[in-house]
């Protein structure tokens, strides 16, 4: 029974150390995304919330239009970027904690 039991929690502390890494890695996410002509810098975090946003002086020469333009798609792109990298962390958790699991077949 002690091996059982021994063998449960390295398996309890397996989960948890990768519950742990996980949430690590998805604090660490930051996606830094430059405007094809320079002229904006957003920086998301991993939920995709703009974290900094830079402007060249070009802006100056900018329509409002022109302005808003470039920083949604540019913070948009950042945001898509952060968000996958976030979908590829939880996916290989998942595959991860799966593997540790009792019974676990990958189907080979």
């Amino acid at each position: 029974m002690s091996e059982a039991m021994d063998a449960l929690e390295a398996r309890v502390h397996r989960q948890l150390n990768l519950m742990h890494d996980l949430a690590d890695r998805l604090a660490a996410i930051r996606v830094r995304e430059t405007s094809p002509d320079g002229t904006v810098t957003a920086e998301v975090d991993g939920n995709g919330a703009l974290c900094d946003l830079v402007l060249a002086p070009a802006i100056s020469a900018m329509s409002p239009s022109e302005f808003e333009s470039v920083v949604v798609a540019t913070a948009g792109r950042a945001a898509h970027l952060a968000i996958t990298r976030r979908g590829e962390l939880v996916e290989a958790f998942n595959t991860e904690l799966a593997e540790s699991m009792p019974g676990y077949d990958s189907g080979h």
